[in-house]
């Protein structure tokens, strides 16, 4: 910091001894053209752009919130109803696929388990009776029909052994207990579960929601007169109060074709990627919108121009002892670019940063 203000300091002094040292030119309508040279301490801390053909962007600003990419949401509800005896897990943690979450205890789980044992019990009763009829039948002493019959109850025994361990791997093959554990790798961004609390069989609300935060979605609101500038796969710049020095890249994934009755806008979702987590749900965005249209016309860094004398200036860089204060016509601008009829021709240099300083120094 200390040697920045240093480098200011000695920039202006600079400046400051150059516009008394120099002699100046002045036209209104050709231009401005300074016998001005840059000190080598602002050289280095100048900024150059070059003019060029570019197609014109219009820009839309809309506002907007964070959600959830609901195509990487799972919310997880209870399977069974209980007493829950531990909750592994908080809001906002990061948890891995397969990871336990919460324990439940649980009578039904207790009854699918004696059910088990109780099928197990009868597939080896109903393997003992088809043994005894198929020795029984080779020797003629028992019937085809008690034979056939014999055979269905081990097949029916066994069917239901299969039902009950497929309703045990369900739970979760716990001792007397469900255990809740994650489908995918997330972060819990809804918990509505805690310890001792009573689930009811009956019970239609999710205990936990997880999501792949990597991606997410801005859910920007358009207003009835904008609609016409919205274009799917469009490139969007979003800003939040957060990271206000930030800027967030998405493009737009989805319209909604209809409007809230209360606020008449219209949903507008668009896609981000979120690899450093950054982006929170309900988070409150700001995005632009970059519209092409049909024009190409010449484009300056909007950044770079100068406002004076209700006129636009550039500083059009040759080198350092020649650089021209020019007039320009612009018609339109965004964020980014301004768009210019006359006063600069493509592949010129013009001064992107520090251009007032040498505006006014050459002005003196």
């Amino acid at each position: 910091m200390i040697n920045r203000i240093k480098n200011l300091f000695l920039i202006v002094i600079s400046l400051f001894a150059l516009t008394n040292c120099n002699s100046k030119k002045t036209e209104d309508t050709q231009g401005t053209t300074a016998q001005f040279c840059l000190p080598d301490s602002l050289m280095n801390q100048v900024k150059f752009d070059t003019v060029q053909m570019k197609p014109v962007y219009d820009e839309l600003k809309v506002v907007g919130k964070i959600s959830f990419d609901q195509d990487k949401v799972v919310r997880i509800y209870p399977l069974v109803s209980g007493n829950v005896v531990e909750v592994k897990v908080s809001l906002g943690s990061y948890v891995e696929k397969g990871q336990v979450l919460a324990v439940i205890r649980s009578s039904e789980m207790a009854g699918a388990e004696n059910d088990q044992v109780s099928a197990n019990a009868n597939v080896a009763i109903a393997e003992k009776n088809f043994a005894a009829a198929a020795d029984m039948y080779k020797s003629g002493i028992l019937s085809e029909k008690e034979y056939t019959t014999a055979q269905k109850e081990l097949d029916k025994a066994k069917s239901e052994l299969n039902r009950t361990k497929t309703v045990l791997s369900i739970y979760g093959n716990g001792s007397n207990n469900y255990v809740v554990t994650s489908p995918i790798s997330g972060y819990i961004v809804e918990k509505f579960i805690t310890t001792n609390m009573q689930i009811r069989s009956d019970n239609s609300t999710n205990i936990f929601t997880i999501s792949d935060l990597s991606n997410v979605w801005a859910l920007a609101n358009v207003y009835e007169s904008d609609i016409s500038e919205i274009v799917a796969n469009e490139k969007v710049d979003i800003t939040t109060i957060s990271y206000p020095d930030k800027k967030f890249i998405g493009k737009i994934d989805k319209i909604y074709n209809s409007l809230d009755p209360d606020s008449k806008t219209m949903k507008v979702q668009i896609q981000l990627e979120n690899k450093d987590f950054l982006l929170k749900p309900e988070m409150f965005i700001s995005a632009i919108v970059n519209h092409k249209t049909d024009k190409t016309m010449l484009a300056i860094p909007s950044k770079a121009i100068i406002f004076d004398r209700n006129l636009y200036w550039i500083l059009v860089y040759t080198d350092k002892c020649h650089i021209e204060a020019r007039k320009i016509d612009v018609v339109t601008s965004n964020s980014q670019s301004s768009y210019v009829s006359s006063g600069v021709k493509v592949g010129e240099k013009v001064i992107t940063n520090s251009q007032l300083l040498i505006y006014n120094a050459m002005n003196q």
